[in-house]
């Protein structure tokens, strides 16, 4: 597997600035965003080479042969190719005539995952001389097999071409989606993540809820680890994301996507705002989500929740009782204690942001994590954040497509349908 790089850790290795390494990385057509994105370290090099005086071109024997990558499980686009055993998919028989070449200092954009062909209409090269290439290099392709963004990459500099690489998320049209009727509208179940400094108490305030609501109710214990689960409080259903680190929030800059609507900040008592506190503060701020206080440990000797309030003024975290806008509970996850009036204001905030949906759209939401199982094959937690989802809907996500042959709850109980 290529090993990557975060764009912060980049910049430290080249001494530059993030701003610089984002330059050099949009140059070379590699979409990134900010300091957190993580980027294969050959593109990283090429990106880099790209930017020096280029080497004479060597011929086409004797050279040293370059790998380069394909991404065997990109799906094949519709309509670009014939049948298997056809005989129409063998590559020459549709090379004809090299397509008009665009002017050679123009940038070209090309899809994420586009096939042999589609590289060959955009930089105005006959498919031929892409296999061939690729054939060089020790790849066997087929006019209608996607790319992988690298091999694009490679194949654009071997031809003295300039591409930027477009990915679905950035080609849509984020308000693309139709306005629902106010009376489709229907309320649901918040979203909400829970973050804080390492050792405050996050996990055991995730485990404390989650234990203590499955053991309420008539399902079983849950036996693995999951990327999302819902609670059901007075009636009312909570789903939490159990993302490690800040990804939920990293993925909202990208691409401007609300994933979580209220974030939860654990801060233990006896210790106060750390390091990672402020970073956690930093993210919600970002994501413009409501931020919900947790100060956990409150059973330790030492625990002072006044002198964590009184440190979160600073960072403009303010207490409802002190004239401010954020919730603050007082727990302890160790002792179970105000769990239930921790969940009973995570659903007060939930209310006055009245959150609705239409579970009657199309379904639509954001895979929160990937998996390939040697019994089911590609498996994912998806959040649906609008619409009904059944068993044989197709989903597409990027460049990616499949279908729903099977789904199960967070207890891994058969589904039908979720949204």
């Amino acid at each position: 597997m290529a090993k990557k790089s975060k764009v912060a850790d980049i910049a430290k290795q080249k001494g530059t600035s993030v701003d610089e390494v984002l330059a050099h990385l949009k140059r070379a057509g590699i979409s990134a965003t900010d300091a957190e994105d993580s980027i294969d370290d050959a593109l990283v090099e090429r990106a880099y080479a790209a930017s020096s005086p280029r080497r004479p071109a060597r011929g086409a024997r004797g050279g040293r042969r370059r790998r380069v990558v394909i991404d065997a499980q990109a799906s094949r686009r519709p309509g670009k190719g014939s049948r298997r055993g056809g005989g129409g998919d063998r590559g020459h028989a549709e090379v004809a005539e090299a397509p008009a070449a665009p002017p050679p200092d123009q940038k070209v954009k090309v899809s994420s995952g586009a096939s042999v062909k589609d590289l060959s209409q955009a930089l105005g090269i006959s498919t031929a001389d892409i296999i061939k290439a690729l054939m060089g290099m020790g790849e066997m392709v087929t006019i209608t097999q996607s790319l992988s963004d690298e091999a694009i990459v490679i194949l654009a500099d071997e031809f003295k071409r300039t591409v930027e690489i477009a990915h679905a998320a950035d080609e849509g049209d984020e308000d693309a989606t139709p306005e629902d009727r106010p009376e489709d509208l229907k309320p649901r179940a918040p979203v909400v993540t829970v973050m804080g400094h390492v050792d405050h108490g996050k996990t055991s305030l995730l485990d404390a809820v989650r234990e203590t609501e499955v053991a309420a109710g008539e399902a079983g214990g849950i036996t693995q680890h999951i990327g999302a689960y819902q609670v059901v409080h007075d009636g009312r259903q909570i789903t939490f994301v159990d993302t490690p680190g800040h990804e939920a929030f990293t993925a909202m800059r990208a691409r401007g996507a609300k994933i979580t609507d209220i974030a939860t900040i654990v801060v233990a008592a006896d210790d106060g705002v750390m390091p990672q506190t402020i970073e956690a503060i930093d993210h919600a701020k970002a994501a413009a989500v409501p931020v919900v206080i947790a100060i956990n440990k409150i059973d330790r000797p030492d625990a002072n929740p006044d002198k964590v309030k009184q440190q979160l003024t600073e960072f403009e975290i303010v207490p409802e009782e002190w004239g401010g806008e954020n919730v603050f509970v007082e727990v302890s996850a160790k002792k179970r204690q105000g769990l239930d009036n921790f969940l009973e204001m995570l659903l007060l905030v939930a209310e006055v942001a009245d959150l609705k949906a239409n579970p009657e759209a199309p379904a639509s939401g954001f895979i929160i994590e990937s998996r390939v199982d040697p019994g089911r094959g590609v498996v994912v937690t998806m959040l649906v954040s609008r619409g009904t989802l059944h068993v044989g809907d197709g989903i597409v996500a990027g460049v990616a497509a499949g279908r729903v042959r099977a789904m199960r709850d967070f207890r891994g109980e058969p589904l039908e349908a979720a949204g």
